[in-house]
């Protein structure tokens, strides 16, 4: 496979996950869980929960389809049920449910932390919420299977495809560390554009799934 047949992958690869995932509207979430935290702390945050992220969305790259097998679920349903999945969050997305819902998640934990009155000083948001569900979630781990079970016996566009979940999640950890300086920069305005904007193309990207597992159906009807 040449350069160019790899980018044609690679491009909307990464503007999937970057969507399931949406590091830009991440970053006020992170800002207000790791409030009143030493930068020390902030760092270790960061990097505990893409790291933990990161071994979840790799589990699921390297046995989501034996697991789906063991189900008895085909690939072809799950390509719909996953384009499915993705299309209501582009949904959210446009309708700005998935802030809503963030929001909520975040208020819960600071809650609970309010309610434990910093009797745990060890505990901390890397697993949940930001882990888990916000960077390794349903859609980001749909994607992975459904990405990687598309390409399967290609090992260097599998290699590609996981290359740019890394990517991604790269720039979450990045994105992170500079959250003080991006405050200044990222706008709520901008944010909102922006999570319209990506939505849509999540929904069209979602379709195609849909299209794909449809297709397969058929072929093997």
């Amino acid at each position: 496979m040449n350069w160019s047949e790899l980018l044609v992958i690679v491009l909307p690869t990464f503007v999937t996950f970057f969507v399931v995932i949406d590091p830009i509207g991440l970053v006020p979430f992170y800002m207000t869980l790791t409030e009143g935290q030493s930068k020390k702390a902030k760092a270790k945050i960061a990097r505990r929960s893409v790291v933990i992220a990161t071994v979840i969305l790799t589990i699921f790259a390297l046995v989501g389809k034996n697991f789906l097998e063991l189900l008895g679920i085909s690939l072809s349903a799950f390509r719909i049920a996953g384009g499915m999945l993705l299309f209501l969050i582009a949904v959210e997305m446009l309708f700005e449910k998935r802030t809503e819902r963030r929001k909520k998640n975040v208020t819960a934990e600071t809650e609970e932390d309010d309610a434990a009155d910093e009797e745990d000083e060890d505990r901390d948001v890397a697993v949940f919420p930001l882990a888990v569900p916000f960077l390794a979630g349903p859609g980001s781990m749909a994607t992975i299977i459904l990405l990687m079970s598309k390409y399967e016996g290609q090992w260097e566009t599998q290699l590609a495809i996981y290359g740019v979940m890394l990517t991604c999640l790269l720039t979450c950890f990045i994105m992170f560390r500079l959250s003080g300086k991006l405050d200044k920069i990222i706008t709520p305005k901008m944010t909102k554009v922006a999570t319209r904007l990506l939505g849509v193309l999540l929904a069209a990207l979602s379709i195609e799934f849909i299209l794909s597992g449809l297709r397969q159906s058929v072929l093997f009807t």
